[in-house]
């Protein structure tokens, strides 16, 4: 990038080093979400409350749809 070309676009170095961090974020959140343990411990969660009554076997049943689809990737 030349001297004019850096000159001209500094303005827009807020707003390019808030989308750097937004993009970093949505990657840890993504990391986050289809990380193996979190999703496993959900699944462990998921089962205590319908033992405790908190959920219905259908909700259950939803819940461990998605995160086993999140688990594998499907």
């Amino acid at each position: 990038m030349g001297l004019f070309t850096g000159l001209l676009t500094l303005p827009l170095a807020p707003v390019r080093g808030t989308v750097w961090i937004a993009e970093r974020l949505l990657d840890e959140a993504e990391r986050q979400l289809n990380d193996p343990a979190v999703i496993e411990q959900q699944l462990l969660d998921a089962e205590a409350r319908h033992e405790r009554g908190e959920i219905t076997d259908d909700e259950l049943e939803n819940l461990e749809d998605e995160l086993l689809r999140r688990l594998g990737g499907w």
